[in-house]
């Protein structure tokens, strides 16, 4: 009696517990369309013929030759060994695709409708039937999951980091697949970046191992594939011509080249005068002496190359001499705020930079992301729980870099960091910096990629030794960089941060302490701190843009003040010069340059290869 009451009774409790289910997910606002955004609607409604910062009918056709630094041994983009080609993004599609005058919207692509509730805990994908690969097989849901298991198992440790929060991908039938995400987690961005995950094809790489790198050219559903090779030498990509998506909304007036190629120069100063050569067509320049001195002359004065200088909004992030906080004598925030005086920006700016730079003071330059000022009532609420782990300046001071008057005489900012280094246990004993404690000298090594780097490092080196400091420059290759930098073999190397004008579940990979013990991972610095940890959770589960923006401004504050960049430096325009064979559309999108919305001017082209015959 008592067992039939028993079972009686969780019966109930299951008709209870069930029909509660039924009940809140028919209460659920499930939302199913063709392009979602981070906040707010999407720009481009239901039905949109193109983007706006495209010429829709733009000719196909011609030929690019573009430029790369170093050289490559891998056409394995998705893992953590080798260096890989540059242009290898254009081989994959994705399940959505962004547009670059918004700033985080996702439209659909391979999956031509997005489902998912208003609280965005899962999201199923409807699959375009007309997706293929480049062998004509359509793209179907076992290619999904397969794509998303193989990255989590043997991709780079980014790809575990940016998805962490995915904890299953089912395959629901008639070409849907369903992620489902973690349980009790807030997560907004989720929806929108698990739609960034490029389809790989399960039938090519059953039979390869998706651990090693490789130079055979992969198989793609992309605008374009690979046509031939000479490793470290070029690359070159052809237009697939049935391509599957070339009339879809999202591509109309893109991809406008027939043939891609990117050739490979040892560095910016060979490269530089292949371009004045006719080798390649196009360039962005990132060296501010180059571009103020180099690009003049007779093929300028004819209009035959063209200089250009284009704004954007495009947020900066983060460029600077990044510590390797693994190494001991970095631990100290002291130390490392102390060497962050011996870089003398102003003068830098002045005898280097022909002044065309402004002095970096956010992760999220350039951006209404950006901490400034004091602290906000609004951030200082964030702030306040994690006190005891924080630095008292995130709380009560504006941060700056140091700022000196450009003229090289920095005495007043030697002695800080002399005070600075006293007060962390280093004195100066015969001239060097000692270790009162061990006995140890402060010295450490810079690495650099780029021999042009060198004229920046070594006045700043000269200052360091007048602190009692040792530093030695250390140039080396492509892949021994490549290689020391992703298992964190370094003590200072120059780091690029880039950031977006939605940040969420990549910056765990920056900055958690999962990360810094991730070889591969993008935490280089080594940062592991619990209060930056909760930080980051809290950008990714921000509700709503608002709050968004203020729990990022808390958070730069706390990497600001943590001292773990000397930063450098920004500018918020793109500085470019080209073979004047190109048109390009009457508006440049925001976010991007778009450069592959430009085409090919038959008319330019004609009159240019009249005055140079020679050019490739």
């Amino acid at each position: 009696m008592k067992n039939s009451q028993l079972l009686i009774s969780l019966l109930f409790a299951s008709c209870l517990i069930i029909g509660s289910s039924i009940a809140s997910f028919a209460n659920s606002n499930i939302i199913k369309a063709s392009s979602i955004a981070m906040n707010g609607s999407p720009k481009y409604s239901e039905g949109f013929s193109h983007f706006e910062y495209v010429n829709p009918g733009a000719p196909k056709g011609g030929k690019v030759r573009l430029s790369s630094i170093g050289s490559y041994d891998s056409f394995n983009a998705f893992i953590a060994k080798g260096v890989t080609a540059d242009g290898l993004g254009m081989i994959y599609e994705t399940l959505t695709t962004g547009s670059s005058d918004e700033a985080f919207t996702e439209y659909g692509l391979i999956a031509d409708e997005i489902e998912y509730p208003e609280d965005r805990t899962w999201v199923i994908y409807h699959l375009n039937p007309k997706a293929k690969f480049h062998d004509g097989e359509a793209i179907n849901v076992d290619d999904v999951i397969y794509t998303f298991n193989t990255l989590m198992e043997k991709g780079a440790p980014f790809y575990k980091s940016y998805y962490g929060d995915i904890v299953n991908v089912k395959d629901l039938g008639n070409r849907r697949v369903k992620f489902q995400f973690r349980e009790g987690m807030t997560n907004r961005e989720l929806v929108l970046i698990t739609g960034q995950l490029p389809v790989l094809p399960k039938h090519y790489w059953e039979g390869r191992d998706f651990a090693k790198s490789t130079l055979d050219p992969p198989l793609g559903s992309g605008a374009y594939r690979i046509k031939d090779f000479k490793a470290g030498k070029y690359i070159t990509y052809e237009r697939v011509k049935d391509y599957w998506a070339a009339d879809h909304p999202v591509n109309k007036g893109s991809n406008n080249f027939d043939i891609v190629r990117y050739d490979y120069y040892r560095d910016a100063t060979v490269s530089l005068e292949a371009y004045k050569a006719g080798e390649y067509h196009f360039r962005e320049e990132n060296n501010s002496k180059m571009w103020a001195s180099m690009y003049s002359g007779k093929t300028f004065d004819q209009n035959l190359t063209v200089r250009a200088e284009i704004p954007h909004e495009l947020p900066r992030g983060m460029q600077g001499f990044a510590f390797n906080l693994r190494r001991p004598i970095f631990k100290d925030r002291k130390v490392r705020e102390a060497i962050g005086y011996a870089f003398d920006f102003e003068w830098s700016n002045k005898n280097l930079f022909y002044g065309q730079y402004k002095r970096t003071d956010s992760y999220f330059e350039n951006s209404e992301l950006a901490s400034s000022g004091l602290p906000s009532p609004e951030e200082l609420a964030i702030l306040e729980p994690f006190r005891k782990d924080l630095p008292e300046e995130v709380f009560s001071k504006e941060f700056h870099p140091p700022v000196t008057d450009g003229s090289g005489n920095i005495r007043n900012q030697l002695r800080a960091a002399s005070k600075l280094l006293t007060s962390a246990g280093w004195e100066i004993k015969d001239g060097k910096r000692i270790n009162s404690a061990t006995g140890e000298q402060l010295k450490f090594e810079i690495l650099l990629i780029s021999p042009a780097f060198e004229r920046i490092v070594l006045p700043f080196k000269k200052n360091l030794e007048r602190m009692g400091i040792e530093a030695s420059v250390r140039v080396v290759d492509t892949s021994q960089y490549v290689n020391r930098i992703r298992s964190f073999d370094f003590d200072i190397f120059v780091t690029v941060i880039g950031q977006s004008l939605s940040p969420g579940n990549e910056q765990d990979n920056y900055w958690s302490c999962k990360a810094a013990e991730t070889s591969g991972s993008r935490n280089y610095i080594g940062i592991c701190n619990p209060a930056i940890d909760k930080l980051i959770r809290m950008v990714i589960e921000a509700p709503d843009r608002e709050k968004l923006i203020n729990r990022t401004r808390a958070l730069d504050r706390a990497l600001l003040w943590g001292h773990y960049i000397i930063p450098h430096w920004h500018i918020n325009y793109y500085r470019l010069s080209y073979w004047n064979k190109f048109s390009r559309p009457a508006i440049t999108p925001k976010y991007s340059l778009g450069f592959f919305t430009w085409w090919i001017d038959a008319a330019k082209e004609k009159s240019l290869l009249e005055k140079k015959p020679n050019l490739k």
